[in-house]
């Protein structure tokens, strides 16, 4: 039996941590682990068209199973390529390892061809960012990116010259018990006991949720059932916490709607729970604030705090349920609940009317009817920009859905590449990639990715050609807009050359059918919907220290638009509250 080099260990030692693909583009440096992946039968090399592709897929992939993905670059460029995309699984807490193979390292700092230094690189987006630099060292040291990615929750990058890859493996290796699910924690007695003195004080208590609140769900509705509480989330809880929600009063931030801002601000007591939401112009000032987070490094960074809890969302609140006296005064709870409905009932009518006739279609349209026909247990990815209104909007979340974006990143041309991550997941499961026309023709290249696997990803394109929330950003600040408009192709014609199915909407009435077809095609598929390029966003709230940076994306143009099936939801709801 002929001695295995350190190509092969090193994919041994993946294929043993749970990996199952690792998404890349081939190159000299990387030939001999994309070599030991073609005789290992228990990993598949996906060939991507460009490793930003490689990188987003695998942050999908990981965030879809919540296990170790991988992806992999060549020498130089070919794994600086890399970074936007593990920019966005870092940021997404999603473990992801990344291979960044190296040039000979005999030319390490001679300014060789393709030289650069990933160390110094991929230092701030991984916890774990190191170099192979002899075959005695790589068990260990993969080892412990594996561990770092899993254990932590993000990126680990590992740098591997070719030559070393080559190389015969150590014989007898250390072969530690991988890491491969994360703990559960816990927080102190003390801090439960000032938990709930302080929820016991307060007479109005709001819960803000964010991703934190994965698997938690049932334990925050028995926790806002005891204490009656309305609970608002942030984009990244919505498809956690939204769902058979008898207390939900929408979500808070530059893309929100409903009563999240006003129960964050009315209540005497606002505890967040598992959310890094961004924008503390959102966050009250003059009310106490609690944070339960699992990540300590979270605790406080957003707002101040009367209580920093650190523990997991649904540990803790299984702790702190039964301690708390539970709370028989609705009024707050139901005020809420009104103004959620009634916020909601105010808009929902204008995306709905005369629709048939509005052409260019509307996009807040587009995805109330794509809503509604997509499957209960589809998985949406996301662009950035005004897709993620709609998507925040108009998607209905039912604790089978998945909705992923690049949410803390805010990167274009997420939508395509987390995609197909999302697909090979499952190849029975629909994936839809709601993508608009500048996000997709960025990457658009690994549309071709889709045609070569024949990936069943339904791309939705809309397709308004302008860059429409950089133009609302120009919009708000004062300035002409300038540099946002695209000249598109018929994107359906180039989906159908590249031997995929498309097709082109641009009248109300043939969207239906149109995604008909497209979900009905066994293969890969994108329908191309012209929409107005003149349908903006509102937040439910603004003032003038909101409008900076991002935040003016959204504060002095009014959505021409409703939130979807979020209404009737409200209407639901509101048959729950006591009538006098």
């Amino acid at each position: 039996m002929a001695k295995q080099n350190l190509a092969e260990q090193f994919v041994d030692i993946l294929a043993r941590a749970g990996v199952k693909r690792l998404y890349g583009v081939v190159g000299d440096s990387l030939n001999p682990v994309v070599d030991a992946i073609r005789r290992n039968s228990a990993i598949d090399w996906i060939h991507v068209r460009h490793e930003e592709t490689a990188a987003f897929a695998a942050g999908a992939e990981a965030q879809v199973t919540g296990s170790l993905a991988a992806c992999a670059g060549s020498c130089g460029p070919g794994n600086l390529h890399l970074i936007n995309g593990l920019y966005d699984a870092h940021r997404s807490m999603a473990p992801v390892l990344a291979l960044a193979s190296h040039i000979p390292s005999s030319e390490i700092g001679l300014g060789y061809f393709q030289e650069t230094h990933p160390e110094l690189l991929f230092q701030e987006c991984s916890h774990y960012n190191e170099m192979i630099s002899n075959p005695e060292q790589m068990p260990r040291l993969l080892q412990t990116a594996i561990q770092h990615a899993i254990g932590r929750g993000g990126v680990s990058v590992v740098s591997m010259p070719g030559d070393v890859a080559s190389k015969p493996a150590p014989e007898k290796s250390v072969e530690h018990a991988l890491v491969t699910a994360r703990p559960t924690v816990r927080p102190g007695d003390d801090e439960i006991d000032k938990l709930c003195r302080m929820v016991d004080e307060a007479e109005r208590v709001t819960l803000f949720c964010g991703s934190g609140t994965a698997g938690a769900h049932a334990e925050v509705m028995e926790f806002a059932e005891r204490i009656k509480s309305p609970v608002g989330h942030a984009l990244r809880g919505k498809e956690w916490i939204q769902y058979d929600n008898p207390y939900d009063v929408g979500m808070s931030g530059l893309l929100g709607y409903g009563a999240a801002y006003e129960a964050t601000h009315e209540c005497d007591l606002l505890i967040l729970l598992g959310t890094d939401f961004p924008y503390n112009a959102f966050l009250p000032d003059d009310v106490k604030i609690v944070q339960v987070d699992v990540r300590p490094e979270h605790l406080g960074r957003r707002s101040k705090l009367d209580l920093a809890v650190w523990g997991d969302v649904r540990e803790t609140l299984r702790c702190l349920t039964p301690r708390v006296k539970p709370k028989s005064d609705r009024k707050f709870l139901d005020r809420m609940l009104k103004k959620h409905a009634n916020a909601l009932e105010g808009v929902v009518k204008a995306y709905t009317r005369k629709v048939e006739k509005h052409v260019p279609i509307h996009p807040e349209y587009v995805a109330s009817v794509l809503d509604e026909m997509a499957d209960d247990d589809a998985v949406f990815t996301v662009d950035t920009g005004m897709n993620n209104v709609w998507a925040a909007r108009y998607l209905t979340p039912n604790g089978k859905r998945r909705v992923i974006g690049s949410f803390s990143h805010g990167s274009m041309a997420n939508a395509l590449p987390q995609a197909i991550g999302a697909q090979f997941t499952d190849l029975n499961r629909q994936v839809v990639a709601m993508a608009g026309d500048g996000g997709f023709s960025m990457l658009m290249g690994d549309f071709l990715t889709l045609v070569q696997y024949d990936l069943p990803v339904k791309i939705v394109l809309f397709n308004n050609s302008s860059l429409g929330m950089v133009e609302l950003e120009m919009l708000v600040a004062g300035l002409p807009s300038y540099g946002t408009t695209n000249k598109n192709p018929d994107f359906a014609a180039i989906a159908r050359a590249a031997g995929a199915y498309g097709v082109r909407v641009e009248k109300p009435k043939q969207l239906q059918s149109a995604l008909k077809d497209a979900f009905k095609h066994k293969g890969p598929a994108l329908v191309d919907v012209v929409t107005d390029p003149n349908a903006l966003s509102i937040p439910p709230k603004i003032s003038a220290d909101m409008v900076t940076g991002f935040a003016l994306s959204a504060s002095k143009i009014v959505l021409d638009g409703g939130v979807g099936r979020m209404l009737q939801m409200a209407r639901s709801n509101l048959r729950n509250v006591p009538r006098p």
